[in-house]
């Protein structure tokens, strides 16, 4: 299914592109939206390489995901000069436990700043139910993501786990329940973005990882596709690590990426 018109993304995560850099001139209304759904992965090993990344590419980019590599390297307190220059965090570490450590996790997130939050949606239904409560009552509150099934992973690697459902096919079942419990947040390859579009409907925050340019490396992403795929099936914002972390020059790199995104915004 391809949608005529990109979804749109909730207001309260519709950030108003503030950098503390130098000012870049706006070429299109388009592509101001496309810096608001890009989300750069800072997947380093430390905060003096987060930061050169940062410095780099913040006249490009307004969202910036912190996951567990750096975030164990660093601490909390990697987030804090990211908040401080307007920055937007997508803090994905993927909180699977008992349902009340999950709530404990997800509150202590909300806490320090975080825009988005991520839980695997395979800790169950108990689970993600206490995940979104945690939620309840918090001023502005991030969004809770839900992770379905890893870009990593392919019908082969699900199983070797003894899932034989397609990878596809267990997204769908993941998102139902997730639903169920309450979450309007899901993270899945760009292959299911029209089938979770299709049952979350426009309310639905999709943050798509395994995003790869044409023509670049694709690592150990098995399920990918190009800015401008998952954007035609439903995605609300692209995650993009090593085609721009890992570019001779990252900021000329998300630059192509956004005009890219932008001719389908």
């Amino acid at each position: 299914m391809l949608y005529d018109s990109v979804m749109p993304i909730p207001e309260r995560l519709n950030p108003t592109f503030t950098s503390t850099g130098s000012p870049v001139p706006a070429r299109s209304n388009r592509l101001e939206e496309a810096r608001k759904r890009l989300i750069v992965a800072l997947d380093v090993p430390d905060a003096a390489s987060a930061s050169a990344l940062i410095a780099r590419l913040e006249d490009n980019c307004q969202w910036f995901k912190v996951g567990l590599e750096l975030f164990i390297a660093a601490g909390p307190s990697v987030l804090a000069p990211l908040l401080k220059r307007g920055h937007s965090i997508f803090l994905d570490l993927k909180f699977n436990d008992i349902p009340n450590t999950v709530a404990g996790a997800v509150r202590s997130a909300a806490a320090l700043g975080a825009r988005m939050i991520t839980v695997h949606a395979a800790g169950g239904p108990s689970m993600l139910a206490a995940a979104r409560a945690a939620l309840d009552g918090l001023p502005n509150p991030p969004q809770l993501l839900a992770v379905t099934v890893l870009t990593s992973m392919d019908a082969a690697q699900l199983s070797a786990i003894g899932l034989e459902r397609s990878p596809s096919q267990q997204v769908e079942w993941l998102a139902r329940m997730g639903l169920a419990a309450g979450i309007r947040g899901f993270v899945c390859s760009p292959r299911e973005v029209a089938s979770l579009r299709a049952l979350t409907g426009p309310e639905g925050v999709l943050v798509i990882p395994g995003i790869r340019p044409a023509g670049s490396a694709t690592g150990d992403q098995k399920r990918i596709a190009t800015p401008a795929e998952a954007l035609r099936q439903g995605a609300s914002f692209l995650v993009v690590g090593r085609p721009i972390t890992q570019a001779p020059d990252p900021a000329e790199a998300a630059e192509a990426i956004l005009k890219e995104m932008a001719e389908i915004l």
